[in-house]
């Protein structure tokens, strides 16, 4: 692993019994960058993250974070030590108060930050006397949040953190993601919320069904992709006619062929003309591109 990878994977698999959760998963995460986690539910996101956490060991493959082996037990304890987890159910210790759970963690971390912890507090109006069994979903997840944003850890891994805010907790939550990246903490999230990701990311990792269908950086999606839609005044061509560089995904419905392109989209456009079809060219967003390679992943 490079010293530029916060995350590292080679063909991670995880099955359980004939399903296969996780198939031959490669990917690269880069340090202090903002990572976006992509897919729809079942895709293998959480099974992803536990296997990176070593809560479950991997049927097959390799991983490191932050440059330990995930399936080392020695290993996975160090990866736990370096690294915020707020999972999608928060495990959180409900009998506590909330004043209680912070002083409980705090006294894990030495080099907790108090700053952080006053301030999110307050920001998310967190009641400190209440049992955390009491307090509403929404304030759990900003709890959780705090317990892992003050922590000061070399990468946070966030599995749906959103899940519960309401619009102005979310927008909290995102101003602190992108100052932590700026004080050289890196971060890994899913999310479901496509516009939270388009916001704040700088690099997205895709899976479906357990396989990886994209990695790119935020901007070079946005600069280099595009829709492209071909009308034909017969029967368009078959598949194997627009079997070109930069073609990513492709659907022919009877006189109209519309392809995703993540580049040369000038050769392909020349070559939808060689064969006489009026081309139409429009950039994308994420959504666009999520929805589509999701749609046509085998």
């Amino acid at each position: 692993m490079t010293d530029e990878l916060a995350i590292e994977t080679h063909g991670l698999t995880r099955h359980y019994g004939k399903v296969e959760a996780v198939r031959g998963l490669s990917l690269a995460v880069e340090r202090q960058c903002i990572t976006g986690f992509l897919g729809r539910n079942g895709a293998g996101k959480s099974t992803t993250i536990k296997m990176l956490l070593g809560m479950i060991r991997p049927t097959a493959g390799t991983g490191r974070v932050l440059g330990y082996n995930i399936a080392d037990p020695a290993q996975s304890l160090q990866i736990r030590r370096r690294i915020a987890y707020v999972g999608e159910d928060k495990g959180l210790y409900g009998y506590m108060t909330v004043a209680e759970l912070i002083r409980f963690t705090r006294s894990f971390y030495p080099d907790w930050q108090p700053h952080i912890e006053a301030r999110l507090l307050k920001a998310y109006q967190l009641p400190p006397g209440r049992k955390v069994k009491a307090i509403s979903k929404g304030m759990r997840t900003k709890l959780a949040l705090l317990l892992a944003l003050a922590r000061r850890p070399e990468l946070i891994i966030l599995d749906e953190p959103s899940e519960g805010l309401d619009p102005v907790s979310i927008e909290e939550l995102l101003q602190t993601l992108q100052e932590v990246r700026a004080g050289g903490t890196s971060v890994f999230f899913s999310s479901h919320q496509l516009s939270e990701v388009e916001r704040i990311t700088d690099r997205v990792l895709m899976i479906d069904h357990g396989q990886l269908v994209m990695n790119t950086r935020l901007g070079d999606l946005l600069d280099n992709y595009r829709n492209i839609v071909m009308e034909f005044g017969a029967q368009a061509p078959v598949p194997t006619a627009f079997a070109l560089a930069g073609v990513e995904r492709l659907r022919i419905k009877g006189r109209q062929v519309w392809v995703l392109a993540s580049s040369n989209v000038e050769g392909i456009v020349a070559h939808a003309r060689t064969l006489d079809a009026t081309v139409q060219v429009t950039p994308v967003n994420l959504r666009d591109v999520f929805l589509d390679l999701v749609r046509e992943a085998p």
